[in-house]
């Protein structure tokens, strides 16, 4: 009896979870409708007198186009510039520096493919995504063509600055160990050393158990549960795949457009090969979600460095507090519908006693504070298998001389995972000071000593309170 008491509400949580997520994402793509629809009829009937000219500086008088440029890196169900109409993902963080790219990579897609595809999008081209590779995963070796690079000039002396969310700060990490490794055929100068910054915003280094509530098995954090959370995620993908409705894929895709699920391809039989997980990206593993399982998460980071010449900064979001010794949620109001449900389930997370633990020393308690998607624990810096080297900012003061191949932490309290992306009135003040922050650093204080990196003149580092980490 207890037994079908314990299924009864699992399936209840399914169903609501289910829905939540389903009204989330209408009401992400009925706004970004009514906003396109909105700037085309002013564009129609209050259209501009005339064009002007403007050639773009700085307010210290650098050509614009002389700065790195800062690329803001979206997470998991993300998208970037030229999807979903003139909807921000970054919720316009963009507009506050003058030279902002927000590439559009898979929003399901697994790491080492959107890290490939990053690259291309800069430097122009097709993406390759490796022979040895595709072959593994079952899927085309060549994917988007970009005729013309956003950053073609890109290479060691003229490096970049990365600002990632989510997953999007894992993809950097491993976009810069494939420069390091030289392993884009065609360009044997690349190096770590063309990433100058990388900025963490709530960034997924060492995986997440909210993946075993969505439906990854913990034994293995490969294999998908039969019932589950991401089994009908991976039912409505594989269907809009299937549909390949050009003007709604132009609007937004998933990615695995090099899987070539179309239904001009696979035909009926191949959409049930599929549905039934035997083809597609699924069957094989090569997504996102079997990325950001603990185990998932540990396989990729040993092979990851940190580099000695890179400057490392990272943000942790936290919306759970103690009561008692209990991990609970900081309120309820304050959490994202979307998250709170797994706010809860994650704070109150116990390891399977049936399993092996993920590593050497693994307890439970230190994985109960999240932020409604990630543990606080996992965002702060790469600690698993092995720790790099970091730092905790408690005080900015405390933070001088920057080094390079430190990461430089924060943690922002009362912030869930959604904070400071697509809805800026939902952290009113502090998004501001968020991105002020991060782009001022970008710009003023993190650089290499040589003209091409920086134009502007090199500031005197003598405290920490204009470097706010």
């Amino acid at each position: 009896m207890i037994r079908w008491w314990i299924y009864a509400l699992q399936l209840a949580e399914l169903i609501v979870s289910s829905l939540v997520h389903m009204l989330y994402g209408l009401y992400i793509f009925s706004t970004a409708v009514a906003g396109d629809l909105s700037q085309n009829l002013s564009e129609r009937f209050f259209k501009a007198n005339g064009n002007l000219e403007v050639k773009r500086e700085d307010p210290s008088g650098t050509n614009v186009d002389d700065l790195p440029p800062i690329v803001l890196v979206h997470g998991i169900f993300g998208f970037g510039k030229g999807k979903l109409g003139s909807f921000s993902y970054f919720a316009g963080a963009e507009k506050k520096d003058e030279r902002v790219l927000v590439p559009d990579l898979g929003s399901l897609t697994s790491i080492y493919d959107r890290a490939r595809e990053l690259f291309y999008y800069l430097k122009g081209g097709q993406v390759d995504y490796g022979e040895e590779h595709s072959k593994a995963y079952g899927h085309s070796q060549f994917g988007r063509i970009y005729e013309q690079g956003h950053y073609p000039e890109w290479d060691e002396d003229h490096p970049i600055h990365f600002v990632g969310h989510s997953a999007g700060a894992q993809v950097v990490r491993v976009l810069q160990q494939m420069l390091s490794d030289k392993e884009f055929k065609g360009y044997e100068n690349t190096s770590e050393h063309w990433v100058l910054s990388i900025t963490s915003l709530s960034g997924a280094f060492n995986g997440t158990t909210r993946t075993y509530f969505d439906g990854m098995q913990p034994d293995d954090g490969k294999t998908m549960k039969p019932v589950s959370l991401i089994q009908l995620c991976r039912i409505g993908v594989v269907i809009y795949d299937w549909l390949d409705i050009p003007w709604l894929k132009a609007y937004y895709n998933f990615g695995f457009d090099h899987f070539n699920m179309s239904r001009k391809k696979l035909g009926l039989w191949g959409l049930v090969d599929c549905l039934l997980g035997n083809e597609g990206p699924f069957a094989t593993g090569d997504w996102i979600l079997s990325d950001l399982t603990l185990q998932g998460s540990i396989e990729m980071n040993r092979r990851l460095q940190t580099f000695p010449n890179t400057f490392y900064f990272s943000y942790a979001t936290k919306r759970t507090r103690k009561i008692l010794g209990v991990t609970v949620p900081s309120g309820i109001l304050g959490i994202h519908p979307l998250l709170f449900i797994r706010a809860l389930q994650m704070s109150q997370w116990r390891h399977p006693p049936d399993v092996p633990p993920p590593y050497k020393g693994y307890r439970d308690e230190d994985w109960q504070d999240n932020d409604g998607a990630l543990n606080t624990i996992s965002m702060t810096h790469p600690r698993l298998p092995i720790e790099h080297p970091s730092r905790l900012v408690v005080d900015d003061s405390e933070c001088l001389p920057l080094q390079p191949g430190i990461w430089y932490y924060k943690i922002i309290v009362e912030a869930d995972h959604i904070l400071f992306i697509v809805n800026r009135d939902r952290a009113r003040v502090q998004f501001d000071l968020m991105y002020d922050t991060i782009f001022e650093r970008c710009r003023k204080h993190v650089f290499r000593k040589t003209p091409q990196t920086l134009p502007n003149q090199a500031l005197s580092l003598n405290n920490c309170n204009n470097n706010s980490l």
